[in-house]
């Protein structure tokens, strides 16, 4: 989607808080001993509240309101009976619609007590999200998003999950630009227009190259085996660099 009037802005930006209180409170609520079904409960009840739809059950029929992914799940993890523990990596992917627009935000969660590499793992994706927001702004090339991400992740020893993609999104959860490449690329020659909706949601790994489909249909875990986190926000593209959609207000 590319905004063109203040509405669309402001429709956006509304379903942009929407999703980042109902992760942020998901998370706040999370703790040893519940289940991945009861935190997605927490989520499906806020959405309603909001009056919001969750995006992966209206678009693709999902089997929950929210993706939750434990460890070993790096994306798109089935809320059910899977307890969470003291020391698991938890991700939380939220997305939604409110009035017809879309937003998309997710972020891995730490359950005390986690070792040390895992904190500086999720301290890093984080940074490496905020690397990739910093790339984007009107007329700025879509290929240095996944370039200075990619820096990132040389310099400190990681890899990042190549067939994991940002996306274009607004009027509907995926849209154009389909992918947008979290990592180094050739002869990607696009340019962010001005008012431009994408995500920025690099998977940084110690150690996997890819995502590969389970048994379920719909979780994703890594090839080879390794540590992932995801941080997410939805942005647009303006004049000043990026406008971050997805925060709590």
């Amino acid at each position: 989607m590319t905004i063109t009037k203040h509405e669309e802005l402001e429709g956006l930006k509304e379903i942009g808080r929407v999703v980042a209180i109902t992760m942020h409170t998901m998370a706040k609520a999370m703790e040893p001993g519940m289940t991945t079904r009861e935190l997605d409960e927490i989520g499906r009840d806020l959405l309603e509240r909001e009056g919001a739809l969750s995006a992966p059950q209206s678009c693709y029929d999902f089997p929950g309101a929210t993706c939750i992914s434990i460890n070993e799940e790096i994306a798109h993890g089935i809320p059910g009976d899977r307890v969470i523990a003291a020391g698991d990596l938890v991700n939380i992917d939220v997305s939604a619609s409110k009035d017809g627009y879309f937003a998309d935000t997710g972020a891995t969660f730490r359950v005390p007590p986690v070792n040390a590499g895992l904190d500086r793992l999720c301290r890093d994706g984080h940074r490496a999200m905020e690397i990739g927001i910093a790339q984007v702004g009107s007329g700025k090339p879509i290929s240095g998003i996944g370039k200075a991400i990619g820096r990132f992740a040389s310099v400190r020893g990681y890899t990042l999950i190549r067939n994991l993609a940002s996306h274009g999104v607004g009027r509907s959860l995926h849209e154009y630009p389909e992918e947008i490449a979290t990592w180094p690329t050739r002869n990607d020659k696009r340019r962010l227009a001005k008012g431009q909706v994408l995500t920025i949601e690099p998977f940084l790994s110690k150690g996997g190259q890819w995502a590969s489909e389970g048994r379920d249909g719909w979780t994703l875990y890594s090839e080879p085996r390794a540590p992932v986190v995801q941080y997410e926000h939805t942005v647009v593209a303006t004049d000043r660099g990026a406008l971050v959609l997805t925060l709590p207000g």
